[in-house]
């Protein structure tokens, strides 16, 4: 079976991770902090008082807004704020904040970042993503511009509120049970689950209105079950409003457009693009060619901020919770001063109603000690989340994904000395992007997959018979629409990751056989196991000791694919 290592030696070694770097957990009593606004906080004697900064309270858990005009581009450079004299700094229970400059001074009492995190992503539950479940997304093939859903919010755009919610609580029952969590739990390796849920469950907007509704009772259910199976929980904010990334991970796939009138000959086809005009709007108005946003939205920003409120004053006392990442993957080009300045806002109001949470912060791509170096130094519980993935990498022999897993250590341990705590929030044991739809629904980015993909009978639908669409008419090709890019079941058939050679047809670990392998391994020859094995070792090996720990992406797929599936690759 796959990942045979996983259920003897690699099980052994990850669940011995966990027992050395088990810590106790906080506490589940909460003392909230002395409640001092930011203005109390830094006001001078009277006779001496300066005009205050445009900011408010975090009792009121509103935005703090820089002094940048409505209409000028924000400053995308990392410099540190400096010290100003006249911040006398926020306190709280063991530390002072200083909003001048972005850092804290604690006392000995200040609990540390002291978790080993072992764990997996919850992904595709709260947060749809058609390539982790397509069967709920089967039902769009062959449609056209008005009857195609291609992520979350589009899902529930087109069925409405009453199908959507529908089909959303089906989905919800079965993609996450309590079977599933006493597996994990039995599996001996994982303490920890990280579980991406929609900004609009807690502030409902557009489309997502009526058909999200009941979203957090099943969060609560999942909550509870983790309590009782001894998990923590890191609630991740995977979605914003307008999209922080354009990834359909965001909620709305973002830059888009509809090509088909230029499709008509030599076929009428239905065709659209996305990825070479990608964009990001949850900030403020991005300019594709100056490469730079020439507006603010504030309104998305406090929307955000509100998002963290609701989520505090529903969850700052439940004793599964680890704490919060208040938005995941903010894409590259996401305006740096205004980013931090959000992290340091959010911060403030988890540790004003929530103080033993953990503050989980992603690098927005940006992995390096010039963007996060010295960023909110001396402020506990906080840590830093980046994503490593081999999958977009160019293909390549098993030696060179085995190098690339071992190097990561290394600038992991350059960021826990620079910043902090590292936390690597998602990764898989995938070398490949075949998986369908990892990309986008009916769509790819230009130039992938790089090589051939392995297809396999698409899977039954995991909801059950009842679901529209399914199961797939293995009398159909590819059907529309189209993206720039392939990937979609064809005549009952779905792409997933390629097979790895045995090393003895292999010619040794740097062997190169993988150029002419073909994607499904002739019997005897697959050597998908034993790479797998290794790669997992290698990376585990990695990502723990001197960073702080992991979430495996994801814990299960809707297709047989164990390199991206948790549950499949202990199978």
């Amino acid at each position: 079976s796959f990942w045979t290592m996983m259920s003897s030696s690699l099980r052994r070694a990850w669940a011995l991770f966990a027992l050395l770097t088990a810590t106790t957990s906080p506490p589940t009593t909460f003392v909230h902090a002395k409640k001092t606004s930011v203005n109390d906080a830094t006001a001078p004697p009277e006779e001496t008082a300066q005009p205050p900064k445009p900011t408010a309270s975090v009792d009121d858990l509103t935005l703090q807004i820089p002094n940048v005009a409505e209409d000028s581009p924000p400053d995308n450079g990392s410099a540190a704020l400096s010290y100003d004299p006249a911040d006398l700094g926020q306190d709280f229970k063991h530390f002072t904040a200083f909003s001048s400059n972005h850092t804290c001074a604690s006392d000995t009492h200040a609990l540390p970042f002291n978790n080993q995190i072992r764990g997996v992503n919850l992904g595709g539950w709260m947060v749809l993503e058609p390539w982790i479940t397509p069967s709920l997304f089967y039902q769009f093939l062959g449609g056209n511009e008005t009857a195609v859903a291609m992520d979350h919010y589009s899902f529930c755009r087109v069925l409405g509120p009453e199908e959507g919610n529908k089909q959303l609580r089906r989905h919800w029952e079965s993609w996450v049970t309590e079977d599933i969590l006493r597996e994990l739990k039995d599996s001996g390796a994982v303490n920890s689950l990280r579980v991406p849920v929609g900004d609009f469950m807690f502030q409902p907007y557009g489309p997502y209105v009526g058909c999200t509704d009941g979203a957090l009772d099943y969060l609560d259910q999942l909550l509870d079950w983790a309590h009782s199976y001894g998990f923590s929980v890191l609630l991740d904010v995977h979605t914003q409003k307008d999209s922080q990334n354009g990834f359909d991970n965001s909620g709305q796939t973002m830059g888009f457009s509809w090509t088909s009138g230029l499709s008509t000959y030599p076929r009428d086809l239905t065709t659209f693009q996305h990825w070479p005009i990608r964009s990001a709007n949850w900030m403020g108005e991005f300019d594709p060619a100056a490469i730079n946003y020439t507006t603010i939205k504030y309104d998305n920003i406090q929307h955000s901020l509100d998002v963290i409120g609701s989520l505090l004053e529903r969850y700052a006392g439940h004793p599964a919770v680890l704490g919060v990442e208040p938005v995941n993957e903010p894409w590259e080009l996401t305006p740096l001063d205004l980013l931090k300045q959000f992290y340091w806002d959010a911060y403030l109001m988890v540790k004003e109603k929530a103080p033993f949470w953990k503050f989980i912060m992603h690098d927005s791509f940006r992995f390096t000690p010039e963007t996060w170096g010295g960023f909110m130094k001396g402020c506990p519980d906080r840590a830093l989340d980046t994503h490593i993935y081999q999958a977009w990498m160019d293909p390549a022999s098993r030696l060179t994904f085995y190098n690339n897993a071992c190097a990561q250590k290394k600038q992991i341990a350059l960021m826990e000395r620079e910043f902090g705590p590292v936390i690597v929030g998602e990764w898989s044991l995938a070398t490949d992007n075949c998986a369908m739809w990892l990309n986008g629904f009916n769509d790819n980015l230009p130039g992938f997959p790089r090589s051939p993909c392995k297809y396999i009978p698409c899977s039954a639908p995991y909801m059950g018979t009842d679901q529209p669409g399914t199961p797939v008419d293995i009398g159909k090709p590819v059907q529309g629409p189209y993206g720039t890019g392939m990937s979609g079941p064809s005549f009952g058939l779905c792409p997933v990751d390629r097979d790895w050679m045995t090393e003895r047809y292999n010619r040794g670990e740097g062997g190169m056989s993988w150029m002419s392998s073909p994607p499904e391994a002739p019997r005897g020859r697959d050597g998908t196991d034993e790479v797998m094995s290794m790669l997992a070792l290698k990376k585990i090996s990695a990502f723990s000791g001197i960073g702080h720990g992991f979430y495996f992406w994801n814990f299960r797929t809707d297709l047989y694919n164990p390199q991206w599936s948790y549950m499949l690759a202990l199978e």
